[in-house]
Formats: C-alpha cells, structure tokens, sequence
C-alpha cells in the first residue's frame, strides 16, 4: 500500500495536525502544555498516543527496568482505579503485564477507540477529539493525584 518513507510521512503530518489541533488547549491548572509528550515528571509513567488502521490508543504506560518498582506504582493506579475510570467516564483496560514495541516489560491502562483508521481522513476529526478528550481527563486526574505519584517513586 505505501512505503516505509510515505508511511512515515504520513505519520508526521498526522501528529502534526493533532499538535495543531490541540496547540490552544491548556492544562486543568490554566498552563500550556506539549500534548504529544505529556509531561508526568516520572519517568517511569508515559502517555502514550496510537493510531493504526483499525483502532485508537490512549495509554498510561509503567515502563521501568526495575519490576519492583513498577508494581508499587501499578498497585497505586490500582488504589486509584475507581478515581481515575470515573474521571475518564469509562472503564480502562488494565493489563499489569504486557510489552512495549522495544520488547520491555511494561504495565498498561488504555482505553481504545475502534472502527478507525489512520489513512482515512474522515476518521481523524473523531480520533483527535478522542484523544483530546482523554488527554484533558487525564491531566485533571493527574494533577490532583501526581503528588502521591511522585512521593512513592522518590
């Protein structure tokens, strides 16, 4: 269908629309803030953005090295479930063991959007209001509850 090099060019438009499109959207405390790169201060917790021909991803990523410490934060998020899938008005999918692209051991909570595709342009106003949704939810949560986060990991 396209080549590595058009795939990838594809690619960069894309997520250079979706930075377009949420570029005006501050945080819940009123700042600005890089979208595509959320800014946890952990750096054992991403957020994760992915698209595909057949699905949305939004995830919260535990990836670290050490497997003890990725459980004390999991069973946090575990705490915190209830919190969180209400602030994200959905259950997420909660995998504790699973494996990023570079084969890393990492736990995950995602929620998808399914039935869409990334080279179908009448799909991308509806992915990115997902992920813009899911992106302003999440920061509500997180910056309540970052504080305890962060105080584990120290």
């Amino acid at each position: 269908m396209f080549s590595k090099e058009e795939r990838k060019a594809i690619h960069a438009e894309y997520w250079g629309r979706f930075k377009n499109h949420v570029s005006s959207t501050r945080s819940s405390e009123g700042r600005r803030i890089n979208w595509l790169n959320y800014p946890t201060r952990l750096k054992e917790i991403y957020i994760r953005l992915d698209v595909n021909q057949e699905r949305a991803r939004f995830s919260i990523d535990i990836q670290t090295k050490d497997e003890g410490i990725r459980s004390i934060i999991w069973e946090q998020f575990e705490e915190l479930k209830k919190v969180l899938e209400t602030e994200m008005e959905a259950p997420g999918i909660w995998t504790q063991t699973s494996y990023n692209a570079a084969g890393q051991e990492i736990s995950s909570i995602y929620w998808e959007l399914a039935g869409v595709d990334i080279y179908n342009s009448q799909d991308e106003e509806k992915v990115f209001q997902f992920f813009k949704e899911n992106l302003i939810r999440f920061d509500r949560f997180y910056n309540i509850y970052k504080d305890i986060l962060i105080e584990l990991i120290k």
